[in-house]
């Protein structure tokens, strides 16, 4: 048995009482940190703006853009304990980083983000537009018009607005890198309006990647499947939190960690030609479904 595997098994039905959930309250925690990754320095000198970068898959992918030689930023939305671990983390690793608490959906704090950091870190290079909600509901007639309009506001919308912010402060061989969803290719009966937001990134990914091809910035998606992260148990009830993942092929939930690494691919130069694409990170999603 593997330790993604003996992690899995010891996780049992528990729930948190508010979105996007606390990594520092989970019990027992994702795995963001794996020892047995092998950095390369393929990031030195970048840095890099990560959304929801306090803790689940964004925390995974801020320590090992540190561990690559990047400075980091990160965007969080309340959950400051998380926030300050991960910072703490990151300078213990030898980067420069700092957090930023602000609403994706709202685009004037969007827009003082971008700003704040490219003041305090004098550029930037890495766009991770990786915050998000999600609502399971499953009558469709139930979801209200609030939460579509929470639900896009932050997911999506969110995300055009830090993009949109970014692009003027990026350069050729810069890159954006936007977490989309299993749930933007086989769909969800009861996360309707979140799988819709995750459609939407998946061609707002193709889209601005045809866009920003003649600057020579790429841009490119990570689609996770069940994965770890405090917004499950935030999410979802017990026995689901409890079950969750072992519909895949592999017959478990994924780690924060296990989506990292193609996050840095994404990012460096092991991907140039790379661009409007998507890799999936899903334990073989598609295969049992």
């Amino acid at each position: 048995m593997d330790k993604f595997e003996k992690i899995d098994q010891e996780i049992k039905g528990y729930t948190q009482d508010k979105q996007p959930g606390s990594e520092r309250d989970m019990n027992p925690r994702p795995i963001a940190e794996d020892d047995d990754y092998k950095a390369g320095g393929k990031l030195t000198g970048k840095i890099a703006l990560i959304t929801g970068g306090d803790s689940g898959i964004g925390r995974a992918v801020a320590i090992l853009y540190a561990k690559e030689g990047a400075d980091v930023a990160i965007g969080y939305y309340d959950e400051t304990a998380d926030a300050e671990d991960t910072v703490k983390r990151l300078e213990e690793l030898g980067a420069k980083a700092k957090a930023y608490a602000f609403d994706l959906k709202d685009v004037e704090q969007c827009r003082k983000l971008v700003s704040d950091v490219v003041t305090d870190f004098g550029g930037l290079n890495i766009v991770v537009n990786n915050g998000g909600v999600q609502f399971p509901q499953e009558d469709f007639l139930a979801i209200t018009p609030e939460q579509i309009q929470t639900t896009f506001s932050t997911n999506i919308f969110g995300m055009m607005y830090v993009s949109q912010a970014a692009i003027p402060h990026l350069s050729a061989g810069d890159t954006i890198i936007n977490t989309s969803s299993v749930t933007a290719y086989r769909g969800s009966e009861s996360l309707i309006d979140y799988s819709a937001t995750k459609g939407a990134i998946t061609a707002f990914t193709r889209s601005l990647a045809q866009n920003l091809a003649p600057k020579k910035i790429r841009v490119n998606s990570v689609a996770p499947g069940p994965i770890y992260t405090p917004l499950i148990p935030a999410t979802f009830p017990a026995e689901k939190v409890e079950k969750h993942g072992q519909e895949t092929a592999m017959e478990r939930r994924g780690q924060p960690s296990e989506n990292a690494p193609a996050y840095v691919f994404l990012a460096s130069q092991d991907s140039t030609y790379i661009t409007g694409q998507a890799i999936h990170i899903n334990g073989g999603d598609y295969l049992s479904s």
